[in-house]
């Protein structure tokens, strides 16, 4: 099945760029190509295609207002360019996500060959997948509370969310974040799957979206309840003795950083004070964790297909009977509120007592 694709972008040079990537793939088809806003919106109308390669800065009408009419109108899958990974154009990057497009990747450097064939086979993986998800409007619902999950009679509630996410994880992830108050009596754990270079940029506009403080991990740092942390790009990040350990190991599942690496970190002591969240996303990373989180003691949920723009990960979760709660992405909030709700909050996490011995900063890839 031949994918079409419009390419919306003021420069005449990254437009054949692109169209030159594109037009060597048999089974993709450059259907247009926009020079602003205004005519990338005209276009999508009308050539409908199955995804749109959108930069930001055009003239006439720029890509977040694009954006906002294209999903309002006739919602297709958007990939974002972003000119550069300097705050100001990933702060942009962000907030197109915040409007509907499902991923962002850097521009090339047009001066190296070398960066410039890594892009285009980045770019066709990614458009091979994004082309694939259906983007839909999702009529208004009245929220439903959540099936209740069984509670500890006693004893300290939990002191770590850990959540992992993929391909639309982005907007997911803020969702679940913007719920939580500043005083969140526990640390947040993110990893997401994000272009190299994006995920300073994703900290920060977090940080400024919500409530809860949102900092990047860093190696050996201390981490506090009512503060959230995410995994730096290039590097996994696991827990061990009440710090965060960035690694720079293999990749897992073709991920660096991996959510099961992560997830495994904080299996190899007991979970019972561990709630992990596993969201949208492409693959199976992330699912063999959750299952070992549950296996020692913690509570999982993961969100459903219909609010998942890819359910590739949840599915592999469901699959290893690794879940207590399969939830659309609006009723998580309500279902973390009720597992944190009855504490106040404390002092730094520490580790319960390990059940067998760690390894603080290796992987575990037996899976």
């Amino acid at each position: 099945m031949t994918i079409r694709i419009l390419v919306a972008d003021d420069s005449a040079l990254v437009r054949q760029i692109l169209r030159d990537i594109l037009q060597e793939e048999e089974d993709i088809e450059l259907a247009g190509e926009a020079c602003d806003g205004r005519q990338a919106c005209e276009l999508t109308f009308r050539l409908r295609p199955d995804l749109v390669i959108m930069d930001i800065r055009m003239p006439v009408m720029d890509g977040h207002e694009a954006i906002e009419e294209i999903m309002a109108q006739a919602p297709t899958p958007v990939l974002v360019l972003s000119a550069a990974v300097e705050a100001s154009e990933v702060d942009r990057a962000f907030t197109a996500i915040k409007r509907g497009a499902l991923d962002v990747m850097e521009k090339p450097e047009l001066a190296s060959s070398g960066a410039l064939e890594e892009f285009g086979r980045q770019l066709l993986q990614k458009v091979r997948l994004l082309a694939r998800i259906r983007v839909i409007r999702h009529p208004r619902r009245k929220l439903r509370p959540p099936p209740p999950l069984e509670l500890p009679v006693s004893g300290p509630g939990p002191d770590i969310l850990a959540i992992g996410a993929s391909t639309g994880g982005p907007k997911a992830v803020m969702t679940l974040l913007k719920s939580l108050p500043a005083d969140f009596p526990a640390t947040v754990f993110v990893v997401q799957h994000i272009a190299a270079g994006f995920a300073p940029g994703f900290a920060s506009w977090l940080n400024r979206e919500c409530l809860l403080p949102v900092r990047l991990a860093v190696d050996g740092g201390k981490y506090l309840p009512g503060e959230a942390v995410i995994a730096p790009d290039g590097r996994h990040m696991t827990l061990c003795e009440g710090t965060t350990r960035l690694v720079t190991d293999p990749p897992v599942n073709c991920c660096r950083p991996s959510i099961d690496v992560f997830f495994n970190s904080l299996a190899r002591t007991r979970c019972d004070r561990v709630v992990s969240v596993l969201l949208t996303g492409m693959g199976r990373d992330g699912a063999q964790g959750m299952l070992r989180i549950r296996d020692a003691g913690g509570t999982t949920i993961v969100q459903d297909e219909p609010s998942c723009a890819v359910f590739g990960m949840p599915k592999a979760a469901i699959s290893l009977k690794a879940v207590d709660q399969v939830l659309p992405l609006d009723l998580i909030p309500g279902a973390i509120a009720k597992l944190f709700a009855a504490q106040p909050p404390s002092g730094p996490s520490r580790p319960t007592t390990p059940t067998k011995e760690t390894n603080c900063g290796k992987n575990d890839t037996d899976h």
